[in-house]
């Protein structure tokens, strides 16, 4: 089996080079406690078999500086490609957004809305200002990383969806359905949302330790939201350093808690989504 990770996070053991500078002025504590930079994220991929990473910026640290992962994907193209977090509500959100994607640039977009640091969701993501950067990120075909909770906010996804369909949205760790309550109602309430097609789903640990825990009743999230999507608009991330586990023992989670999935899909899931989202990725490999 192929694997390729949508979603890792690394940090500079040179704080002069990039210094942190994280949204809301508050560093998560992963990011204080058990950093990894760009070569220990080769490294644990060479030690878990994954081919290739997403580097998603880490945005608990380095805000809308995109500096590392842009430095580190260029040191190692066809390893990794970058993810970074911009504003989407400065006036000159598009032309900075056409500007960071292209040759050794961004291959992705990231939007954080809620987290460990900003613990209340924001719904600003729909406000009119950011319009022009939706528009631009259609025009470009870039993906947008989606970091946002279910629930109040989700019709502002369902209004963002409808009135930018050609946009690829990458809903990260799936929205955080509320899996532990009812695999069964999460499933649903995410299925609901496949009818816009410019949606796709990033399963993440967030969402595996879930189902694992739910054991034969996984499947009850699992069978809805993945006939509803297709394999092929869903995507595995590790999450990891914000994972606590190892990236061995986060691919472990993965794979034991898809085990009864098709094998196509699992493909699609593990690899097939991921370079069809970023096409470099997909470029190296061939």
């Amino acid at each position: 089996m192929d694997f390729v990770d949508t979603h890792c996070h690394i940090i500079s053991d040179d704080p002069a080079s990039y210094p942190p500078a994280p949204i809301g002025g508050k560093q998560s504590q992963w990011a204080a406690t058990r950093p990894v930079t760009a070569e220990g994220m080769a490294g644990r991929m060479d030690e878990a078999g994954i081919d290739q990473a997403v580097l998603v910026q880490a945005t608990t640290n380095y805000g809308y500086d995109n500096s590392y992962v842009l430095d580190s994907c260029r040191r190692r193209p066809g390893r990794f490609v970058a993810v970074g977090t911009v504003d989407p509500l400065r006036p000159d959100a598009a032309v900075s957004l056409k500007a960071a994607v292209g040759d050794g640039g961004l291959s992705g977009v990231r939007l954080f809305t809620s987290g460990s640091t900003v613990p209340t969701q924001g719904e600003w993501f729909v406000a009119p200002e950011t319009f022009p950067f939706w528009e631009q990120a259609g025009e470009l075909g870039v993906p947008v990383c989606l970091q946002m909770r279910l629930g109040p906010a989700t019709g502002q996804l369902v209004e963002l969806l409808a009135r930018f369909p050609g946009v690829r949205v990458l809903l990260d760790h799936i929205g955080y359905p509320d899996i532990a309550a009812s695999p069964a109602r999460a499933g649903a309430e995410v299925a609901e949302l496949a009818v816009h097609p410019g949606l796709h789903l990033k399963l993440t640990h967030r969402n595996l330790e879930r189902l694992h825990d739910a054991g034969e009743r996984a499947d009850d999230f699992l069978g809805p939201v993945v006939e509803a999507f297709g394999a092929g608009r869903i995507a595995w991330g590790s999450n990891l350093p914000a994972a606590e586990q190892s990236l061995p023992e986060l691919r472990a989670l993965a794979e034991g808690v898809l085990a009864g999935l098709p094998e196509q899909d699992r493909r699609e899931i593990f690899a097939g989504t991921a370079r069809r989202l970023y096409p470099g990725l997909a470029a190296a490999r061939a």
